[in-house]
């Protein structure tokens, strides 16, 4: 596909680029003659809103990351540091929260303030933002955050600098959770005026500040030139002058993009050309040596197989997958190590220990105990399960997306290899999901990518009371133990004692097998070579306000 057809756009909309571009130099051959730095990204599975109440997707995240801030925010090594909140106590309770603000934070410009002016922001601002993430009239999808943690009016600006939020019981990850970007803040008058159409109208408090989007086609944001932070030589952030980013989802086309120049940074490497880019030990090939930065390292997503194990459902009465031998033993038939070397170019680490992957502070593969790839072991298994050489084992139907066929038919083999016979069935992701969340599939595809960075996030997805419809225990585990630890957990303010609480709860789930954990992710990030700044945190949070783009 031609970049001109790519970009085909109406006449009117292709004056309408152009116009904004004229400004900052945005679609100009040769920025740097304006001497306006513009870095430019492609979003490949496009972009389904700008406001934080969504921000449930990787692209979402990242857009909402550059416009908005909330009261804290992670660092590079995924501690919680000061934002807009420069300082915070817990009472001796642990029930009781109050943040003190900093007073020079500004919302961006826009015709809802008086004389279009962004105006200060205010504690009464993040009353009104986290009351309308529990709002089930907004119907966030980040409602989770605070829905089972807040007691009733939970939100309070003391004054215009001081907020409290008060807890229904304990919960020592709260500055963590806190640094998810639904909980930016925003302000009432353009939330109120635009509705449901805020999704495209978005005034934060961040580095850029919205110009323009067309969905599906481009989107343009602005240096916040009135922005807060500092660097840490004290200069004024964000280095940058513009953000562009296009919509190819081809990532094939995207790829020649990057290589062109045309963009300045890529996220991962699709399969169709990896191993044109990639050894398989993961280095760089000789073809493309020197010509681009390669940035890797943990990323806090754990890619695993989900089996329902709730015995009240009818799905699971007859499916061989209730019974907990048959289940260790599809985890001891697959050579992960083989798997993450040849279909992901060791681009990730095999899931040899528990859920919470590696990257997740409290992550110790010594004391959590996975599985290794173990055939015999697994034959061993099936037979004492009733099923000797898989004898009378019906089919099992394994569930995944388009995106990973390739990986799910290699898990195939190695299942195949043992005598578990297994079709797979592809599914868009969106159906995939919807299917997974009323337990309507045994055995399927799923990737846990932290919302926050703290296994409390990991664990949450084994808790009974998180069963569906409350929450994301799809697989149906229930274990008394495992809910005991969890909510002591919850009650443990020293990081290191309840590290060891999650790495408890995580050989509960593992000795009870409702997942095969595949592999931990890697955060694979190209960028042009010159580009310096960049984050390389562990959640793949794109974070552009340090970033700079050398002629």
């Amino acid at each position: 596909m031609t970049r001109q057809l790519i970009f085909k756009f109406s006449n009117q909309h292709i004056f309408k680029i152009l116009l904004v571009c004229t400004l900052f130099a945005a679609c100009t051959p040769n920025p740097s003659a304006t001497k306006k730095t513009v870095f430019n990204i492609n979003l490949d599975e496009g972009l389904s809103s700008f406001d934080p109440a969504f921000a449930r997707n990787q692209n979402t995240i990242w857009m909402v990351n550059q416009v908005y801030n909330g009261l804290v925010q992670i660092d590079d090594s995924l501690k919680t540091r000061p934002c807009i909140a420069k300082n915070w106590e817990i009472s001796p309770d642990e029930l009781l929260y109050t943040f003190h603000l900093r007073s020079d934070v500004y919302f961006h410009d826009d015709p809802q303030f008086k004389n279009g002016k962004g105006r200060k922001v205010t504690a009464a601002d993040f009353v009104y933002s986290f009351h309308r993430l529990l709002d089930p009239k907004v119907a966030s999808s980040g409602s989770w955050i605070f829905s089972d943690k807040v007691c009733d009016n939970p939100f309070k600006a003391v004054n215009d600098s001081t907020f409290q939020i008060r807890l229904r019981q304990p919960f020592p990850p709260l500055p963590s959770l806190l640094t998810a970007q639904y909980c930016s803040v925003v302000p009432h008058e353009v939330v109120d005026h635009y509705g449901k159409d805020f999704r495209q109208h978005p005034v934060g408090t961040g580095p850029f500040r919205f110009k323009y989007w067309k969905e599906g086609e481009v989107m343009v944001l602005l240096k916040n030139e009135n922005y807060w932070e500092k660097d840490k030589d004290g200069s004024p952030l964000p280095h940058l002058d513009a953000i562009r980013a296009t919509f190819i989802g081809d990532k094939q086309t995207a790829f020649m993009e990057f290589i062109s120049k045309k963009l300045d940074f890529l996220n991962d490497i699709d399969g169709s050309y990896r191993d044109d880019i990639l050894t398989k030990a993961g280095q760089i090939t000789t073809k493309y040596k020197g010509k681009f930065t390669l940035s890797t390292g943990p990323f806090t997503n754990t890619i695993y197989l989900g089996m329902l194990v709730d015995s009240s459902l009818a799905i699971v009465k007859s499916s061989p997958l209730k019974k907990l031998k048959i289940r260790q033993a599809i985890n001891y038939a697959i050579d992960k190590q083989k798997m993450i070397k040849y279909l992901r170019n060791s681009m990730g680490t095999a899931g040899k220990a528990g859920f919470i992957p590696v990257g997740m502070p409290g992550y110790d593969d010594k004391l959590v105990k996975g599985y290794d790839y173990n055939p015999e072991k697994s034959r061993q298994l099936l037979k004492e399960a009733g099923y000797p050489n898989c004898k009378g084992l019906p089919e099992i139907v394994l569930h995944t997306t388009v995106g990973y066929r390739g990986l799910i038919e290699y898990v195939q083999g190695q299942l195949e290899r043992v005598g578990i016979k297994t079709s797979v069935e592809i599914t868009q992701g969106a159906s995939l999901r919807e299917l997974v969340s009323k337990n309507g599939v045994n055995f399927f595809y799923g990737s846990w990518l932290a919302d926050y960075p703290d296994g409390e996030n990991y664990m949450s997805v084994f808790y009974s009371k998180n069963k569906i419809p409350f929450g994301p225990n799809y697989t149906g585990f229930n274990n008394k133990q495992f809910d005991k630890l969890f909510e002591q957990a919850y009650h443990e303010v020293n990081d290191e004692k309840r590290y060891a609480l999650y790495r408890e709860m995580d050989n509960l789930v593992m000795a009870q097998s409702p997942v095969v954990v595949l592999y931990y992710d890697k955060r694979v990030n190209l960028y042009q070579n010159n580009i310096s700044g960049y984050s390389v945190n562990g959640q793949n949070l794109l974070t552009l306000k340090r970033v700079v783009k050398a002629p």
